[in-house]
């Protein structure tokens, strides 16, 4: 039992754990099954798998930017509490239940694409961390409420694979009204925060609001539309301006260490080098965008046409569901702008807990961690966009961004133990899924049991409704607003607009559909 224990640890986090692997992985069984020559498969195997370790290398340069300026936002705050952390929630779970995780994930994956094959459902979830951190949280929560290590297991594995196959279906709507078709979907739990980014954003963007990618400057300030010096400029003026408040606060002794490791070495020397230091995260994390973006683009230039031959020979009609930052190529400017509305949101929230939830209903107070807020209110940002232009980025942002604090706050109370640690899961769909399941469990024993899977049958009849009832009669989230850079809004001077709002160059019809009338002149 102990070796079978071993291999299944070693596949889930060896491989599986690996979104890089995982894909490649993907690609070449695609490829092989479009009969590609050899070269061909090992050649976009390694360049999907390339691009997603340079999705990866950018992410790390994000979070060692983002380092130093969490430290100073909390200690400029001076307050103490959760920071939600994915990775270091699911490293503490690891030493408990690391052998019920490994066969968790490993069913529900299974699971997932049993129900992509029978289903209407065709989503295969490629996100092979964030089903890691699902699988995780499962665990702790059915663990929690008393189950013995096989029910944990089975049951979880159902769960997981249910919200696997029906989170990129209920988002899928949203998703496609970003990339203008059905070509990939969104395999991130951080859907709730895009749904309602995207709902928020086309009532309060409406039709006028211009896209972010739109923005008309003068000739002056040109450079900005770089989204990459954009980026980078916007955040060394946040860092230099945190820092001036740190050292306000602290003290420039105590402040020069904000940049040090965790031996105490490497901080700022004086006043000027503390300053410099934060111009240069700044222009760091512009790069580490940019890194990011042309890992996507590679990941995308591969894995798309491959997915065409499992979709002909294992899933009918399959569609990968792909990490967040899938999303930001659509809309460059909105990233940027979601994620600076996010984490304001979140400062917002953090002082609405200090202030009244805490003291008041005994909330965790949760403090703004700057990696989930730049990802998924990054992509919330894309989302806002898509339905309500630059308003909507900002709206849509900053509702991801109150989501992705209150959500975690109330989610500690169904962890056990787990919730007394200085972290936990930060994204919106390990919230309410946690607390739904959670909740049902401490209904205790089978009676409890049945809640839950209760629970995941109507979140896979609300996706089955979803996608039959919007996604494949192409449905329209933000109706009479034109899609992302097809220019200006509907009214007179724009032929391209039909009166429902539709370009039809942009999207292409459903499969054997007859091909639509021109446009009126």
């Amino acid at each position: 039992m102990n070796v079978i224990a071993t291999i299944a640890e070693f596949v889930v986090n060896e491989i599986l754990a690996v979104p890089a692997y995982l894909i490649g992985i993907i690609t070449a069984v695609g490829l092989i099954a479009l009969r590609k020559t050899v070269g061909q498969v090992i050649g976009g195997a390694l360049k999907a798998t390339l691009g997603f370790l340079l999705i990866g290398a950018g992410a790390t340069l994000v979070v060692a930017s983002l380092a130093p300026l969490g430290v100073m936002l909390q200690g400029s705050t001076s307050s103490h509490g959760v920071v939600p952390t994915n990775e270091a929630i699911v490293g503490i779970a690891q030493d408990t239940y690391g052998a019920q995780v490994a066969w968790l994930m490993i069913l529900g994956f299974v699971f997932s694409l049993v129900l992509a094959r029978f289903t209407p459902l065709r989503y295969v979830f490629l996100t092979g961390h964030h089903t890691l951190f699902m699988a995780t949280l499962l665990t702790i929560v059915l663990a929690t409420t008393g189950m013995n290590a096989f029910s944990v297991v089975v049951i979880g594995g159902v769960l997981l694979g249910v919200v696997m196959v029906s989170l990129p279906a209920i988002s899928q709507p949203w998703t496609k009204r970003v990339t203008g078709d059905n070509t990939i979907a969104i395999g991130h739990f951080g859907t709730l925060g895009y749904v309602v980014a995207g709902v928020v954003g086309r009532y309060t963007g409406g039709k006028r609001s211009r896209s972010t990618e739109d923005l008309k400057l003068p000739e002056s300030l040109r450079f900005l539309r770089d989204s990459m010096v954009a980026t980078a400029l916007s955040m060394v003026l946040m860092y230099v301006i945190v820092s001036l408040i740190y050292v306000g606060r602290v003290g420039s002794t105590e402040a020069y260490l904000a940049y040090a490791d965790a031996d105490g070495a490497g901080g700022a020397t004086g006043m000027g080098n503390f300053i410099m230091n934060g111009v240069t995260q700044g222009l760091s994390f512009g790069v580490a965008v940019a890194v990011i973006l042309f890992g996507v683009r590679t990941i995308l230039g591969e894995l798309v046409p491959a997915f065409q031959g499992i979709a002909e020979r294992v899933v009918p009609g399959a569609v990968p569901a792909l990490d967040a930052p899938i999303v930001f190529p659509y809309a460059q400017n909105a990233v940027l702008i979601g994620f600076l509305s996010s984490f304001a949101a979140g400062l917002v929230g953090l002082g609405v807990l200090s202030l009244w939830l805490g003291p008041a209903f005994g909330w965790a107070l949760v403090l703004p961690g700057l990696v989930p807020h730049f990802f998924t209110g990054g992509a919330a940002g894309v989302y806002g966009n898509a339905t309500g232009g630059r308003v909507g980025a900002i709206s849509g942002g900053f509702a991801n961004g109150l989501i992705i604090t209150f959500l975690p706050a109330l989610l500690v109370s169904v962890l056990g133990s787990f919730g007394e640690e200085n972290t936990t899961f930060g994204d919106a769909d390990f919230g309410w899924y946690g607390l739904l399941l959670g909740s049902a469990g401490k209904i205790g024993g089978w009676p409890g049991v049945l809640v839950m899977l209760l629970i995941g049958a109507l979140i896979l009849a609300l996706a089955i409704v979803v996608q039959k009832k919007l996604v494949e009669t192409d449905w329209d989230p933000s109706p009479g607003r034109p899609l992302p850079g097809a220019g200006d809004p509907p009214g007179p001077g724009n032929p391209d607009m039909v009166p429902g709002g539709t370009k039809y160059a942009k999207i292409p019809p459903p499969a054997g559909a007859p091909k639509p009338p021109p446009p009126p002149s």
